[in-house]
């Protein structure tokens, strides 16, 4: 292997660990957001919404060594694809971060009021997007086409939920209008789970282009 190869080899690495760092935080804004949601935690709400600085900074910096990548080294074919695909994946992060901050945001709006039912739905919603995400990047760095395509069911689970929990809070606001405010943002919350669930299919899309070039629509 020449030393140019090498060289190039250790910075799509490096490129990757950045993407799987920026990935991380991601899930933990997920999961902090629902969490100070459930347990109206307005602190840790508020540190989503400052974290949110720090990811739109990595995926600025990743965006950066992407096309740095390919201005110096001019990448053809499967190289190439690795580079793009990773450009594509920190976009899906970074807006799955700001669907966090939208949730910490209701927290903030929210935590003074009773709940008026126990969040239990949007919470395994939220848990099964924030693993969507995880597959998703394991998928991406293993290769694993098998492992990117289960994202579509999971996704699909993750929309079964956003039908039920929209169909209770809508019979809330029926019965009791005093409910009508509340039961709207969790509506919203359900949403931009749901949003997530979908970014986290994305990436799983972009992981089956990069291992067999095809583009399938693991949304539809």
């Amino acid at each position: 292997m020449s030393s140019t190869r090498h060289s190039f080899d250790q910075a799509l690495e490096e490129l990757q660990q950045e993407i799987l760092r920026m990935g991380s935080l991601v899930e933990q804004a997920i999961y902090n957001s629902v969490h100070s949601l459930a347990s109206k935690n307005v602190p840790l709400a508020e540190e989503v919404i400052k974290g949110d600085r720090v990811i739109d900074q990595m995926e600025t910096d990743i965006e950066y060594m992407c096309l740095k990548l390919i201005a110096t080294q001019q990448p053809i074919a499967g190289d190439l694809r690795k580079i793009s695909t990773g450009f594509k994946i920190i976009t899906d992060l970074e807006r799955m971060a700001d669907h966090a901050v939208d949730i910490a945001k209701v927290t903030r709006r929210i935590a003074g009021q009773p709940l008026i039912k126990p969040l239990v739905d949007i919470p395994r919603m939220a848990a099964l997007s924030q693993q969507m995400v995880k597959d998703g990047l394991d998928a991406y760095v293993k290769g694993d086409v098998e492992l990117a395509k289960t994202l579509n069911d999971k996704d699909d689970q993750v929309d079964h939920i956003y039908s039920q929990i929209f169909r209770e809070l809508l019979t809330y606001m029926m019965e009791d209008p005093r409910t009508i405010t509340q039961a709207t943002y969790l509506i919203l919350v359900g949403r931009y789970i749901e949003r997530i669930a979908d970014h986290a299919t994305n990436i799983g899309e972009r992981v089956i282009y990069l291992v067999t070039g095809e583009r399938p629509d693991l949304n539809e």
